[in-house]
């Protein structure tokens, strides 16, 4: 009997050593031959960074309540939907074409680049940016955003608008979404044009 009460409690004190010894030696073996392999770690943050459609030669209708509103049309769409702030990216240009009550084209806009921030409902177009309303007004500019939600197209940057009466430069532009009411922030030039 003694010696069974004698070799329990050293039994015990052999097992819990081999567990502690276990886990530190794990450990150290764990933390010699983990890496961070640069290349790896990268192949995940390109997974993330790809999008989740992708379409080329697009052509889409949206209409409310069976009228058309917009055509759009773009050689490449790629949609960031596993994203903080999703957005749609039409690296390849894009032409939208806005129709009116009676279904007839009232305005349009083209550009080498655009995006669409899907969360507030904001258009950015880029790079040769050309936007034409029913009236034949033309404006010439590098940047342009549209705010669905304000219904207002505006830039802070060089604006040329050609009208059928005169060419007018300047800094800033605010419009209505048809282009039909706009105004030029900072007017830099104006040329008439005779008939």
């Amino acid at each position: 009997m003694i010696i069974s009460l004698l070799t329990r409690p050293v039994r015990y004190a052999i097992s819990t050593l081999s567990i502690k010894v276990i886990t530190v030696f794990l450990g150290i073996v764990m933390l010699c031959y983990c890496k961070n392999d640069i290349d790896v770690i990268n192949t995940f943050n390109e997974f993330h960074n790809l999008p989740s459609q992708s379409v080329k030669n697009l052509e889409t209708i949206y209409t409310d309540s069976g009228k058309i509103q917009i055509k759009l049309l773009a050689p490449e769409l790629k949609r960031f939907s596993n994203v903080e702030e999703p957005y749609t990216e039409f690296p390849a240009g894009i032409e939208v074409i806005f129709f009116d009550k009676n279904q007839e084209p009232e305005s349009q806009l083209t550009a080498k680049y655009a995006i669409y921030f899907e969360a507030n409902k904001l258009w950015e177009a880029r790079d040769s940016v050309i936007a034409i309303n029913n009236l034949g007004d033309t404006l010439n500019t590098e940047l342009l955003f549209w705010d669905e939600k304000k219904e207002l197209i505006y830039t802070n940057k060089f604006v040329k608008i050609t009208t059928e009466n005169e060419v007018i430069w300047g800094e800033g532009l605010e419009a209505n979404q048809e282009f039909t009411d706009w105004k030029i922030k900072n007017v830099k030039g104006t040329i008439y044009i005779e008939k």
